[in-house]
């Protein structure tokens, strides 16, 4: 039981403050143990009942609620629980933030209770790894060979290595995505790789290769060369289609240095079409970044200036109807000083209702409510920058218990 629940190792309260020191969940503090005593639910509510009151707590507050007593941990492990919390109320994604740019260590942020989470991702090996998540589970790909991956629940541990993907041993970009069908639990994993044509800058080989669960086998859909662009790391799976932003090689203006281009798994467009599904970006775009809300494909971008585009003034929120951007929302000029010294490179990722924003600067944290249109600090981040070139980095994952590898 241990084992299971010692993913945390201390939280912080609302403020900010250290609240609870303890090595894992089992370790309840002293007025927790008397509150729960107090109330003798065991005896007074049957298994059934008890279960369904149980279902209704955040994640966190059911790995606690595992460590009352032996009935109640039997209660939340069982398969028909996992099943039903998993119907009854939707959990908020959480943010994971790396918190060093060489070890992979960090925080969890619960946006329910607002407070951060010490938690150990297991396989990953350094924080600059790539990184995916979909209802669940996170896929890593090591960034040397880019032949290393792993797939895994952060939160029960489960963990599986998958198969070397097939195509360039070594490519110059690629981009990592996953989808995970919420009913049956299987999962397809896509890396879009593009290396560069030997001798000539302008034309690149872009290739997609599948991985399907149910078959543990990766099939290679697609080769294709292009001329003028070349994708880059920035993918995201979204109902069914593959979308990846691809940039100019050819010496574009400003306006047209990005692009993306779509590709449905369903049907797997045929060899040499990819550059008909083109869709140009908003505006003058740095940093993009793609998320799937609920099926919905989204784009983070920093706004560039008109007279020098690597520099932002802004960041923007973008929903793709059929093939046109609109324009959901853009950050107040309060909360993008409120980072302090930005760059034009930032962390984004989201899922759900919700989109997480950071500098790679600063362990600041801001949050968009994609439903309410509301923009939120989080909780104090309890790590602090320790010297200038300390980097934070992160990305965001739905807390679920009954999903597994």
């Amino acid at each position: 039981m241990e084992e299971e629940t010692s993913w945390v190792s201390h939280c912080v309260d609302n403020s900010g403050n250290d609240a609870v020191e303890f090595n894992s969940f089992s370790e309840l503090n002293d007025e927790t143990d008397k509150e729960v005593s107090a109330v003798y639910l065991d005896s007074v509510l049957p298994d059934d009942l008890l279960e369904r009151i149980l279902t209704y707590l955040p994640i966190a507050s059911i790995f606690r609620a595992g460590s009352v007593c032996k009935r109640w941990h039997e209660i939340v492990k069982s398969k028909r629980f996992l099943w039903n919390s998993s119907h009854v109320l939707s959990q908020k994604p959480w943010y994971f933030m790396f918190t060093s740019s060489n070890d992979p260590v960090g925080y969890a942020y619960d946006p329910i209770l607002r407070k951060w989470y010490a938690i150990d991702l297991p396989c990953i090996k350094t924080s600059n790894w790539f990184i995916a998540s979909s209802c669940g589970l996170v896929c890593f790909m090591d960034n040397d060979s880019r032949s290393e991956l792993y797939i895994c629940n952060p939160l029960t541990k489960c963990c599986k290595g998958l198969n070397e993907p097939p195509g360039p041993k070594f490519s110059d970009y690629s981009a990592l995505a996953i989808s995970v069908d919420r009913t049956s639990h299987n999962y397809n994993i896509s890396i879009v790789k593009s290396k560069q044509v030997p001798g000539n800058f302008f034309q690149w080989d872009l290739s997609i290769h599948l991985y399907n669960s149910e078959t543990t086998t990766w099939a290679t859909t697609m080769t294709e060369f292009l001329t003028g662009w070349r994708a880059g790391d920035e993918s995201v799976i979204c109902d069914g289609v593959l979308y990846f932003l691809i940039y100019s090689t050819g010496g574009g203006g400003p306006d047209n240095r990005h692009g993306l281009v779509t590709y449905n798994l369903r049907t797997r467009s045929p060899h040499g079409l990819l550059m008909k599904s083109f869709i140009p970006v908003p505006c003058s775009l740095t940093c993009g970044r793609l998320m799937n809300l609920k099926e919905k494909l989204i784009m983070v971008g920093g706004i560039g200036k008109q007279d020098r585009p690597d520099i932002i003034k802004g960041i923007g929120i973008w929903l793709l109807n059929r093939r046109e951007w609109q324009e959901i929302a853009r950050m107040p000029h309060k909360y993008f000083q409120g980072f302090g010294e930005f760059d034009d490179v930032f962390a984004s990722s989201g899922t759900d209702d919700l989109i997480y924003i950071q500098s790679y600067g600063a362990p600041a944290l801001l949050t968009f409510d994609f439903n309410l249109k509301q923009w939120k600090w989080s909780q104090k981040c309890p790590v602090t920058k320790r010297f200038p070139l300390q980097l934070f980095t992160g990305f965001c994952f739905e807390p679920r218990l009954e999903i597994t590898p």
